[in-house]
């Protein structure tokens, strides 16, 4: 969800102050589309089981945020993503502005010492596996956005059972749309009980093997029941979504009618002997946060 903020400065203390409040609001309360969503689905679900995990997923919501406890035993790992319109001017060079994130891990550490969160990353995926501690560093992203004005800031807590059912594939263009729906419905149903459904799913279409899933992770931060810009992408939306929520998989994986909450298609250009195509599932526990920076800077 995207909120506006007004910053004096567009630099990494301001940066790591909108981090920080980010991370205390989210490592507890959940997305209010999400949970908005979920009330939705209780209401249409005719499931008994069903109906029953749905109302402990909305129970827990509402106390975690009540109660200011983590919403999720895994407090996940961080991704921040700054996005650098036209209208900004930092007073810096904007082909290294390196140091707008130097604050950041500082920043992680207090919040995770403050909220007595649990440390999830480690030194190294495959040379250190030893726990950081202090649930460093943060994965950190800036992108120049000419299109768009002013700034946007983008912070989210991904767990790592919905990250590891999460999928890339490097399709030929010839095999189109019904391999992407195919590859979309075989995934989700391998991999849906595992990653804490009801899911919020992003599936990116286009650019780069290195590129494309960050597109599915920017399709799944897209508001629930914000309809795709693209008549034609959202026709393949309801497809998915239709086809995903009559597997029975349900909630928690335990059977029902609600085994996703959205799914949404971002696509972009690519290479014409390429499809790049990945899939980022969102679990129940979906935590993010967008604001759009305003400021004297601009």
């Amino acid at each position: 969800m995207e909120e506006t903020l007004h910053i004096p400065a567009l630099d990494s203390a301001n940066l790591a102050q909108v981090v920080a409040q980010a991370l205390t609001r989210i490592s507890s309360e959940m997305r209010p589309d999400v949970l908005a969503a979920l009330q939705v689905a209780l209401e249409k679900e005719s499931q008994p089981r069903a109906r029953q995990v749905l109302g402990m997923l909305i129970e827990n919501a509402e106390l975690a945020a009540a109660k200011r406890l983590p919403l999720c035993q895994d407090t996940g790992s961080v991704w921040v993503l700054l996005e650098l319109g036209r209208s900004v001017n930092s007073g810096r060079p904007l082909a290294a502005p390196s140091d707008l994130f130097s604050q950041v891990d500082s920043t992680i550490r207090w919040v995770w010492r403050e909220h007595r969160l649990r440390a999830s990353l480690l030194e190294d995926a495959l040379l250190d596996r030893t726990n950081s501690r202090d649930n460093t560093p943060a994965f950190t992203e800036i992108s120049l956005k000419p299109e768009m004005l002013g700034a946007r800031l983008t912070v989210m807590l991904k767990g790592g059972g919905s990250d590891n059912a999460s999928m890339l594939a490097m399709l030929t263009p010839g095999e189109g749309w019904l391999a992407i729906h195919q590859l979309v419905i075989n995934h989700v149903l391998s991999k849906a009980a595992n990653a804490c459904p009801p899911l919020v799913i992003g599936v990116g279409v286009g650019t780069t093997f290195d590129k494309v899933a960050g597109l599915a992770k920017q399709a799944m931060l897209r508001p629930i029941g914000a309809a795709n810009p693209d008549a034609r992408l959202a026709q393949m939306e309801q497809t998915l979504m239709a086809e995903i929520n009559s597997s029975g998989i349900g909630p928690g994986g335990l059977g029902g009618e609600t085994t996703a909450l959205a799914v949404s298609i971002k696509t972009a250009p690519c290479h014409i002997a390429s499809l790049p195509v990945a899939i980022c599932l969102g679990c129940v526990a979906t935590r993010a946060v967008s604001f759009q920076l305003t400021g004297e800077w601009m």
